[in-house]
């Protein structure tokens, strides 16, 4: 339940920092998005402390301790897989023009006679 009511806390303080930005209409821009970051960061410290904002912590460690196993292409790699992927998009294109282009010549001139003028 106390969970509960400091996530609640968490959305109304995150709430007025958005409000204090559009009631700060006539300040500087740098007040408006300072009353922005700082209902967010209020909100952020207070959701901090709740269960879900442990869990939430917990699972971005884990994440981040994830991506640091995965092997990335070298620069090498990507430009040759890039190459593959354009030539094969290429080739396919090239592939779809000359079908269209043969059913064209089928349907129209051989089979219905409308020839093109």
């Amino acid at each position: 339940m106390a969970d509960k009511i400091k996530l609640v806390l968490a959305a109304l303080l995150l709430a007025a920092g958005v409000a204090g930005f559009y009631y700060l209409g006539e300040s500087a821009a740098i007040v408006r998005l300072a009353a922005i970051a700082a209902g967010a960061a209020a909100g952020v410290a207070v959701a901090w402390f709740t269960a879900p904002g442990q869990q939430f912590l917990a699972f971005n460690r884990d994440a981040i301790t994830e991506v640091k196993k995965v092997v990335w292409p070298t620069r090498k790699e990507s430009l040759q897989t890039a190459g593959i992927v354009f030539a094969f998009v290429l080739v396919m294109a090239v592939f779809l023009w000359i079908s269209d282009k043969t059913l064209e010549y089928l349907l129209y001139d051989l089979i219905l006679g409308w020839k093109k003028s």
